[in-house]
């Protein structure tokens, strides 16, 4: 697992800074503490943090081909790097390492951009081509590895793992995009290929660029997405076989490691299918991490311990207090952008544990995706059934009067919560699920806005996010389109981006075997009554593993890996919360009416409503806005620093 940072000259550059270029690649020195290397030639510069995996004493990089013409940088791991490796040798391909950058490299140069749909990982690197000086960028299919790209005042093009490292080019710009805004108080996250800067983005999971001085700004290519053709049609019993089969590949190929190697165990269906296949895998017993809370509501421990014994695991365990929240300012330096996950906090601290153990780690993640397992999945499949049976013109006139008459009451238990849900019943599909998704919902978010932010949104909304992905799904089944747009926004932006800097803050590679792109392929043509039955999400996934975990692991109530927000904001975080709201960056910032501000905070300190997200949300932006204005600079600290290897015109 590295970190990576790049610069492409315009055609009006003449040589490449190198202190501006060491600067982008040590400003993510966190994602490669073991060793450090960079190339400069005709136009270009590429910078490499190593955290070495396998075969630890080669595949340094950038690693150069001088007689092919091709220098690399790449952050990741290939799981079928040993069969590329037999592929590519019978092609007279000839091997000098194990690595599995080599690998890549020579994939590259035997087949170009259409290595890409041959790959099985997680990955984002670039290609130089010295003889036609292009260079190239690309990202894995669903988006587990980052990169970040963007031009410089001068034109030129700038790339790195994480924004840090375009932020540490003093050329480039710091303006916040109004729309990405828009997008971070409705998702708590800003989806690709937006940033918060205006004129930096991500590159879409799934995608690759290619860009050569003096052309205009490239547009990404897509080489992969999840299919959602439902082409599987299988008994349950011949489905929980195959869903085996799939999940021991996958987690086999990803246990290869030269270092020391556990998983992450929460004691949920998903983390625990994965160990259990890890210990079918392995010899030793499996080294497992957890995160406990003294907050009895969000511990969920004894699961991880019932499982772990169940399983013989080499078990590792931490208690957190609820009163965690002393990580917000650090948040803001791991995540660069504004992120309002607050299961951010936890999870920065089981990978903080993990490294103590391990240097690998696996992780559950993706299994809600794959097999429906979130709640709402159940919520928007049971009112798409309702909306489709009455015709819009009805729908949008008595269930929005309905939403609009009925209270809100968050002190209510859920069975009587139905403002949400006839709002819900008022929308098509799309804006509904978006309605259900969104951390500030429309009416709340735009009437915190101020008449100057509103003029430079121009009428924008984020809705039109997901309004462009459902016009590209591959289908309109009300439950695969609420997956396929999970797919294209939550788990890449949201999901994968809180695992990806909060393991990278502690130099710790997380992988994730339920991501394999050929299980989420198999997993996406899964008939939909084999994922949600009776209310039950991950019905085939659940019936699959339950000859080998406890009934009442993969049967109890899902909890989620949250942290006590509302009463934090009623108690030890409430004179915290208001202060920064009402004097701190967020109060500066223009964007927002100070009297809407307020209400929120009386609101929800009366407890006559529950604005814990939305107020979470603000508070991480007034983190945000303060990091923002200091230098970009390292989250990581006494590491190792080792000799630059330096290839190129500057060695």
């Amino acid at each position: 697992m590295c970190g990576l940072a790049g610069i492409v000259l315009s055609p009006h550059g003449s040589d490449v800074n190198e202190k501006v270029l060491l600067a982008m690649r040590d400003a993510q020195s966190h994602r490669g503490p073991d060793q450090a290397g960079k190339y400069i030639g005709n136009g270009v510069g590429l910078g490499h943090r190593r955290l070495s995996i396998i075969d630890l004493d080669h595949g340094q990089q950038p690693m150069v081909d001088e007689a092919a013409g091709l220098v690399l940088v790449y952050n990741g791991e290939l799981y079928n790097f040993q069969a590329l490796t037999a592929e590519l040798e019978a092609l007279g391909a000839v091997f000098r390492s194990r690595s599995d950058t080599e690998v890549l490299l020579r994939a590259w140069q035997q087949w170009g951009e259409a290595c890409l749909t041959r790959l099985v990982g997680m990955f984002a690197f670039a290609v130089w081509d010295m003889r036609k000086r292009r260079i190239y960028l690309a990202r894995d299919h669903l988006g587990i590895k980052p990169l970040h790209y963007g031009f410089t005042r001068a034109g030129d093009l700038v790339f790195s793992s994480e924004l840090k490292g375009l932020l540490a080019h003093p050329a480039v710009e710091r303006n916040i995009d109004p729309q990405a805004l828009e997008d971070y108080l409705a998702f708590g996250y800003v989806p690709d290929p937006k940033c918060i800067f205006r004129g930096m983005y991500k590159l879409p999971p799934g995608h690759w660029l290619s860009w050569r001085a003096g052309e205009s700004a490239p547009s990404p290519r897509q080489y992969w997405d999840v299919p959602f053709d439902r082409t599987v049609d299988l008994s349950a019993t011949d489905a929980a076989a195959q869903l085996h089969a799939l999940l021991d590949r996958a987690v086999a190929s990803q246990m290869v490691a030269d270092v020391p190697l556990g998983a992450f165990l929460s004691g949920g269906v998903d983390s625990s299918a994965v160990v259990a296949s890890m210990s079918r895998a392995s010899t030793q017993p499996v080294r497992t991490c957890s995160i406990g809370f003294d907050h009895a509501s969000f511990d969920e421990t004894a699961y991880a311990r019932l499982v772990a014994g169940h399983l013989h695991t080499n078990h590792f365990e931490r208690q957190v207090g609820a009163d965690d929240y002393g990580l917000l300012d650090t948040l803001a330096a791991v995540y660069d952008e504004p992120f309002s996950d607050s299961s951010a906090l936890p999870t920065y601290r089981v990978c903080e544990l993990a490294r103590t153990q391990v240097k690998v780690a696996l992780s559950g993640d993706g299994g809600d995706e794959n097999f429906a397992g979130y709640r709402r999945y159940r919520l928007h499949n049971a009112e798409s059934r309702i909306r489709n049976r009455v015709p819009m013109m009805a729908r949008r006139t008595l269930f929005k009067w309905l939403g609009q008459c009925y209270p809100k009451a968050d002190w209510a238990p859920r069975p009587l919560r139905a403002k949400t849900t006839f709002e819900a019943l008022s929308r098509d599909d799309v804006e509904a699920y978006f309605h259900s998704v969104s951390v500030i919902r429309e009416p709340v978010r735009h009437g915190l806005y101020s008449g100057t932010f509103k003029q430079a949104l121009q009428g924008y909304n984020a809705l039109e996010v997901f309004r462009a992905h459902a016009a590209r799904a591959p289908t309109d089944h009300p439950l695969l389109l609420a997956q396929y747009l999970d797919f294209k926004t939550y788990l890449p932006n949201d999901i994968l981006t809180k695992v990806d800097r909060a393991s990278m803050a502690h130099s710790l590679e997380v992988r994730v075997p339920l991501l394999d792109h050929r299980l989420v392929e198999w997993a996406s043509g899964l008939p939909p009554d084999l994922k949600l039955r009776r209310g039950v999400g991950k019905y085939i996934f659940k019936k699959a593993l339950e000859p080998e975990l406890p009934h009442d692991v993969l049967y109890r109530k899902k909890m989620g890996f949250g942290v006590p927000l509302s009463s934090w904001f009623r108690g030890p975080l409430a004179a915290r919360l208001q202060q920064a709201l009402q004097t701190g960056a967020v109060a500066d910032s223009g964007y927002f009416e100070p009297h809407q501000v307020d209400k929120l905070l009386r609101q929800h300190a009366s407890g006559q409503r529950d604005h814990s997200s939305a107020l979470w949300s603000l508070l991480m932006l007034d983190a945000f806005l303060r990091h923002v204005q200091q230098p970009a600079t390292s989250v990581a600290s006494g590491y190792h620093e080792r000799a630059d290897v330096t290839h190129g015109a500057s060695s």
